[in-house]
């Protein structure tokens, strides 16, 4: 049987084999995707971002998992890291206090 492997992208849901939702994928590097867990994660968007914050609440970001770079989170990530050109999958959702 040939069945092609789901595709999978920033933002899908990962579940266990008994169908219990572990979390969404927030980002890729070589070796698979990061996963959130985090409740709530939806609550960390553009609107979060721009309506300002406590002390000791996190800024939503962007890295980069090839070179580290940061950056501020616009309407999505950037197409490609701009400081080391390496492709959006590369890029993952970042909390900066």
């Amino acid at each position: 049987m040939n069945e092609e492997p789901p595709k999978v992208g920033l933002g899908t849901a990962v579940y266990d084999d008994d169908g219990e939702k572990l979390g969404t994928i927030r980002g890729f590097d070589e070796d698979g995707f990061f996963v959130t867990t985090r409740e709530g994660v939806d609550a960390l968007s553009i609107e979060h971002e721009r309506a300002g914050h406590e002390f000791g609440e996190a800024e939503l970001m962007w890295r980069c998992s090839e070179c580290g770079e940061l950056g501020d989170l616009q309407e999505s990530f950037p197409e490609e890291c701009p400081n080391c050109g390496v492709e959006k999958e590369a890029i993952y959702y970042w909390t900066e206090d």
